[in-house]
């Protein structure tokens, strides 16, 4: 979808709220740069281990987004699946810090009917592909490249990280903002619930 799009679908509706999702996240991030001298004796905040369940649930959008070999990814092929949706981008401290541990969550579920897509806003597959090969463990699910953050605006996505689990009917029944712990009991008995229905 990023790469076939018209240049001039740019100035879409959509574009402004991806305008302001990036206008916080980068505002977000100067903050927290400034902030850094400061804390950097500090111990970093404990990432969050649980989600917020939407009641009642809705669709999810569907969306078809390349990963990082060109393959296209349509969220309607896991339909059947639970799957955790989440927007990120390579400059944002709690997406990078998180990242580990959904590969970890990942591996704890290998042969359930699970899936995760991680979809990177508005960077290139080069500058990607670089990050995710520092990352231990590295990821083993699909990173989707959303070169003008199409998607994120019919999410409701306001900041990033955000994530959403989608329940085997093509519905998000949880959503939180913010970075999380992945693989935490806690986290991984919600998703067991999901795929017990």
């Amino acid at each position: 979808m990023a790469s076939t799009t018209p240049a001039s679908s740019r100035t879409s509706p959509a574009r402004p709220r991806s305008r302001r999702l990036r206008t916080k996240a980068l505002g977000l991030c100067a903050a927290l740069c400034l902030a850094l001298p400061a804390r950097a004796a500090l111990p970093l905040p404990e990432l969050s281990h649980s989600l917020t369940a939407l009641k009642p649930a809705r669709p999810a959008p569907d969306f078809a987004l390349p990963d990082l070999d060109g393959k296209l990814h349509r969220l309607s092929d896991y339909r059947g699946k639970v799957v955790l949706v989440n927007f990120w981008a390579t400059w944002c401290p709690p997406c990078r810090r998180e990242m580990p541990s959904m590969e970890r969550l990942r591996q704890q579920l290998d042969g359930e009917p699970f899936a995760i897509l991680a979809i990177d806003q508005e960077e290139t597959p080069d500058n990607v592909f670089v990050f995710t090969g520092q990352l231990d463990p590295a990821p083993g699910f699909p990173i989707l490249i959303d070169r003008t953050s199409e998607v994120a605006p019919a999410w409701g996505v306001l900041g990033l990280p955000t994530s959403f689990l989608v329940d085997p009917r093509g519905r998000i029944v949880y959503r939180g903002m913010g970075g999380r712990d992945f693989d935490h009991p806690a986290m991984v008995e919600t998703i067991r619930r999901l795929l017990e229905k």
